[in-house]
């Protein structure tokens, strides 16, 4: 996502498989925090029902991005 101080912030998507528990957004920032630096923490987290895939089976990240990049003048 864009961030105004160090230009870009990290951002959660998160897919939950099906017969899961939920989780809350406070939930995994906390795990996120306890795993790996703060600085790598996530500031924000959606929940999605599904990613966008290439024809590969990757995960197409500019369709993730897209949304929030959109009115920036300078896309990172």
């Amino acid at each position: 996502m864009p961030s105004h101080e160090w230009g870009e912030s990290v951002h959660a998507v998160v897919v939950l498989k099906p017969g899961a528990p939920e989780f809350t957004v406070e939930e995994i920032r906390h795990h996120c925090k306890d795993l790996i630096g703060g600085y790598k923490s996530p500031r924000s987290i959606e929940f999605k029902p599904s990613l966008p895939l290439s024809a590969f089976g990757k995960v197409v990240k500019d369709e993730l991005r897209a949304p929030f990049w959109r009115d920036a003048i300078r896309k990172v």
